[in-house]
């Protein structure tokens, strides 16, 4: 494992930095409990602090996690983006479920990331200082941690939602590593709620992100493309209906600037897809993305500079699902983005599934984004465009449908562009689209797109080619697709594109 500096970190721990907040974890060895570097406990010596890059590495190390701080709220429990883009991918899956299973699944996850099993555990270990089994281990118990904490779930859900096998197991995991039962780590101010289950009065969950936070840009741009029945932006509010595995359901998403926080509001009838709904919060929302570190190398650029300087906590706004958000770039093609959603809800109003009444957050919301097979078996005629455009749907969809992974993060960026310009109808545009939005490829860049063309004119208007962009865009890497983020948003005409 790559060697942290012990006094840096000590340094930070001393400042309460919360530049460092999910980047570092100590342990103590007094007390037998690691920290997040901004905990408000008594400062403990040098000589009895241990560092790490993980909570998981931590864990791994026979610390348990602080009552106080809760490692479990820590900005994305660690990002990592850029460190490696093995590792980055492999978190995504996992915090996904791809190791809800035994050990086996490394295997698995390996293969899909397109590197051998070994090089993966190598990797995890040299980048977060626990194995990708550990790593899912932990994430398991401090998603149970942060349940137990902010909401009146019962035990039981609580232990499914966080893919336990079973009560038992659950139990005898948490008095293992916090010498008590699960009940007796409830807050009082909890306690106080009235008990109910997700499907029943939902449930209330704060993510946290890393300062700062554009929360007007992210609400413009997802309210400009809202799709009617499916979502909804209301004053500073994001709701919109979700579908997985069958179930069907709503959330509701609002900024907490003073908590450095979203806070999300679930309501769902099946406890176990709370993780998957969680990673899909956070992808749409950008929450790993650490924008200070990535600003500092965009800025060195004199073109990108001042676009950074302007929005400071631009994100990349995300896709709820791979499959939803092809089929919003291909509805997308050459066309206005009012055009576009409004494709879009035509095309959610003939084969989306209707929500129940009593898992509506809003009785708006009405309507769930269609499966490939829903989107397969439907008659597209009706949709009122070109018939290549109709094709490229329903290959998109045959091709979801034949690999559920299609639109995970496996393999390089090069790989994953490949696989998606092999769909009918996919160009090289649309495959950097998706790449960038729904893959959460860090260094996807559609230099043809016109709004980036645009946003990089030089004082005099003129436009560099695509190639020209491409070149110019070499020193931008591997955040290019932020690049892009800020250029679509120096292009005035950046909310009525087809984006």
């Amino acid at each position: 494992m790559e060697q942290l500096d012990p006094v840096a970190c000590y340094r930070a721990l001393q400042t309460r930095d919360p530049r460092f907040d999910g980047r570092i974890f100590v342990g103590v060895t007094s007390t037998g409990i690691y920290c997040r570097p901004v905990c408000p406990a008594r400062l403990a010596k040098f000589e009895n602090c241990r560092w790490y890059a993980s909570a998981a590495a931590a864990q791994e190390a026979g610390f348990r996690p602080c009552l106080r701080c809760r490692p479990e709220t820590a900005p994305d429990l660690g990002a990592w983006r850029g460190t490696s883009n093995t590792v980055t991918r492999g978190l995504a899956l996992i915090a996904e479920g791809a190791l809800d299973g035994d050990e086996a699944g490394v295997d698995q996850l390996a293969e899909r990331l397109g590197v051998g099993s070994r090089q993966l555990r190598r990797l995890f270990t040299q980048h977060l200082g626990a194995s990708p089994i550990a790593v899912a281990q932990t994430r398991r118990v401090l998603f149970a941690k942060q349940l137990i904490h902010d909401t009146r779930m019962p035990m039981t859900e609580i232990a499914m939602a966080a893919g336990f096998g079973s009560v038992r197991r659950f139990n005898e995991i948490f008095q293992a590593l916090f010498r008590r039962p699960p009940s007796a780590l409830r807050r009082k101010a909890v306690q106080a709620l009235p008990e109910g289950s997700v499907a029943e009065t939902g449930v209330e969950l704060r993510l946290r992100y890393r300062p700062p936070y554009d929360w007007p840009a992210m609400l413009a741009f997802l309210g400009t493309r809202a799709i009617g029945g499916v979502e909804q932006v209301t004053g500073d509010c994001y709701r919109r209906t979700v579908q997985h595995e069958g179930g069907l359901g709503t959330i509701e998403v609002r900024d907490l600037p003073q908590r450095q926080s979203l806070l999300v509001t679930i309501r769902f009838p099946n406890v176990g897809a709370l993780p998957a709904i969680v990673a899909s919060v956070r992808r749409v929302f950008d929450l790993g993305a650490d924008v200070a570190t990535i600003g500092a190398h965009l800025a060195q650029d004199p073109l990108l500079a001042p676009l950074v300087a302007e929005r400071p906590g631009l994100r990349a706004p995300g896709g709820w699902s791979g499959f939803e958000l092809a089929i919003r770039a291909v509805l997308g093609q050459q066309v206005t983005v009012e055009a576009a959603r409004r494709l879009a809800s035509q095309l959610v109003g003939l084969c989306g599934n209707a929500v129940p009444v009593e898992q509506r957050i809003d009785p708006i919301l009405s309507l769930a984004f269609p499966t490939p097979a829903q989107v397969i078996a439907a008659d597209l005629a009706s949709l009122g465009m070109p018939g290549a455009r109709r094709a490229a749907l329903a290959a998109l969809a045959e091709a979801a449908l034949a690999d559920p992974h299609l639109f995970q993060p496996m393999g390089t960026i090069d790989e994953t562009l490949a696989r998606l310009r092999a769909i009918r109808g996919i160009g090289e545009w649309t495959a950097h689209y998706i790449a960038l939005r729904a893959v959460r490829e860090t260094d996807a860049f559609p230099a043809s797109d016109i709004g980036l063309l645009r946003g990089a004119a030089a004082p005099d208007g003129t436009r560099p080619s695509p190639a020209a962009l491409t070149d110019r865009a070499e020193p931008w890497r591997p955040w290019r697709a932020y690049a892009a983020q800020h250029l679509w948003a120096a292009d005035p005409a950046y909310l009525k594109r087809s984006l």
